[in-house]
């Protein structure tokens, strides 16, 4: 699958690993940068999302996204991410995704872009947590930020975890390295994160956040992943 993704604003919180990990699929772990787990706000523009290699799907293959998201690692040091929740306004995708165990939520979208300040709003259209918002802007910086430790372990993530059918899946993703920017919140007035098990987090103000222009990237096959539960 083919995606191009752009204008992404990452906001990211510390979180105590022991509020992450009954969160994560079975067979990971929370991984951890500086002692503390994290959980992330992210807000892009989907453009041209596909299947197979240059071949996106009109109307359909192009929305706004907010995703809630989690840091996983494997039993083979495999590091991913896990999605909590995506958000987006097209209720095809959402119909087909959830089919699959991907969390995609229906909501009504909007970004709005002066070239300096990008703000992304939501409100959630149906179950579950039908009416969970959020309103979060950011102005870009001009600092670069793509060689940071921190700002790597966030966003160099190469792959996500999840189930299907019982079993741990590891689903591959490639894409040019990032170009990332600092940037400074304008206001976050969000409920998802809340809504994705932890409570009481975006409330406070985050402890990173990062800009990106945007990337095009490609996921690959999922494949099964060894855990160390007993069979």
């Amino acid at each position: 699958m083919d995606q191009r993704w752009e204008r992404l604003v990452f906001l990211h919180w510390r979180v105590p690993s022991h509020l992450v990990a009954p969160l994560l699929p079975s067979g990971c772990v929370p991984d951890e940068f500086d002692g503390s787990s994290w959980v992330g706000l992210i807000g892009f523009h989907m453009r041209g999302a596909g299947f197979g290699y240059r071949r996106p799907v009109p109307y359909l293959g192009t929305f706004p996204e907010i995703n809630v998201r989690l840091y996983s690692v494997d039993a083979d040091g495999r590091r991913g991410i896990v999605f909590r929740s995506l958000e987006a306004n097209r209720l095809a995708v959402v119909a087909g995704t959830n089919i699959v165990g991907v969390p995609y939520r229906w909501a009504s979208m909007a970004i709005a872009d002066d070239r300096s300040t990008i703000t992304y709003r939501s409100r959630r259209l149906a179950p579950p947590r039908r009416g969970s918002t959020t309103d979060f802007g950011v102005v870009r910086g001009s600092r670069d930020m793509s060689d940071d430790a921190l700002a790597q372990f966030l966003t160099a993530r190469w792959g996500l975890h999840t189930t299907f059918a019982g079993r741990l899946l590891y689903v591959p993703n490639v894409h040019r390295r990032w170009q990332l920017l600092d940037g400074t919140v304008t206001h976050c007035d969000d409920q998802l994160v809340g809504a994705a098990g932890l409570p009481n987090i975006s409330s406070r103000p985050p402890d990173s956040v990062l800009y990106a222009p945007g990337v095009s990237t490609q996921f690959g096959r999922p494949y099964t992943v060894r855990t160390n539960e007993p069979v």
